[in-house]
């Protein structure tokens, strides 16, 4: 059994063929498809997180909004970058929108991949400490982060407040409980896999990641997840912690499947995300509904994670994706053992 949602990066154009040509077509598609989701029994409704982009980028009045309009679906980011982030204003928010979603939300945060402008995080007034590079300032700030979701005072009260204080330190308020157990880390490798699961974090692993032995992504990655199991039993932790990986799935059933997926990739593709790191992206899945649920069979990450993730194409409309969503759940989850 797993639980299924859908992940998107809320991409707009103005171009025609687009069925968002805004940011607030995107916005308000997003929860659209929300609601047609957890009606269809979808699991989760997850938005990627870019700056500089016309894509979604402030997640928290979206998740609030999404948590407002439904009542059981889990509400999630896969990922937001913590380069950009303050730590302690974030916590604000997220306890705000987690609030609003009756503990929902499953916030997935991440150092951070390539972006649309050169370091990018500097035009937000953040750079990194002395001898640290960028990746290290958004691991310092999901520590921090990480920290003051326990809960625990830390602020000196003023002596003369405007409204009465509670005893002893202040803590940022408002604090949603239980949150802590819900932040997940977008891990691009094994090593920082390992460091998530000694912080206590659930992984969510994507459909690119270091290559590191020259295998097929999906063994790659599924030895990413093995890797994370076990330091999270070494470190001791008591719960059980949660992975998921996202994949583009699309069954073809009917003429406008054939149109827009039928030719698909199917193969996976090696590329740079910088000038040092060579990645390899997972491949994509299009194939009619017996012939999918073989090739998903042999998929050994998909295997080893509890949640699993499909990229959906927002810019064909909240109909369309709706209906690529309910084909899976329908057709596809059930023959596989996910339903």
């Amino acid at each position: 059994m797993k639980k299924i949602g859908f992940l998107s990066f809320g991409h707009w154009t103005p171009s025609p063929q687009s069925q968002a040509r805004s940011a607030a077509d995107v916005l308000l598609q997003s929860i659209d498809l929300a609601v047609a989701a957890e009606e269809l029994g979808a699991d989760g409704a997850y938005f990627r997180v870019h700056h500089f982009a016309r894509q979604l980028a402030s997640p928290f009045p979206l998740l609030a909004a999404v948590g407002a309009r439904t009542s059981r679906i889990e509400i999630g980011t896969a990922v937001i970058d913590m380069r950009y982030e303050n730590p302690l204003y974030m916590i604000e928010d997220a306890g705000a929108a987690d609030l609003i979603a009756r503990g929902r939300l499953q916030l997935g945060i991440s150092r951070g991949s390539p972006e649309q402008v050169i370091d990018g995080w500097r035009y937000f007034g953040y750079q990194p400490g002395e001898g640290e590079t960028d990746a290290d300032m958004g691991r310092r700030h999901a520590e921090i982060f990480l920290d003051m979701l326990r809960g625990q005072g830390f602020a000196q009260p003023n002596p003369r407040p405007m409204f009465p204080n509670p005893p002893g330190l202040l803590r940022l308020e408002p604090l949603s409980e239980g949150l802590r157990e819900r932040i997940w880390w977008g891990a691009g490798s094994n090593a920082t896999a390992v460091w998530a699961a000694k912080l206590g974090m659930n992984l969510q692993s994507s459909t690119l990641k270091n290559d590191e032995t020259g295998e097929a992504f999906h063994i790659q990655q599924a030895a990413q997840i093995r890797a994370y199991r076990a330091a999270w039993k070494e470190a001791g932790h008591t719960r059980e912690p949660r992975v998921s990986v996202s994949r583009s799935i699309f069954a073809l059933v009917d003429d406008r499947d054939r149109a827009y997926f039928g030719n698909g990739q199917e193969e996976d593709q090696i590329g740079f995300i910088d000038e040092r790191t060579r990645a390899i992206f997972g491949r994509g899945y299009a194939a009619e509904p017996d012939r999918l649920i073989e090739q998903l069979r042999t998929d050994e990450a998909i295997a080893e994670a509890d949640t699993l993730l499909l990229t959906v194409p927002n810019q064909l409309g909240v109909d369309y994706n709706a209906h690529v969503i309910e084909t899976i759940l329908t057709q596809i989850a059930p023959a596989l053992g996910w339903r």
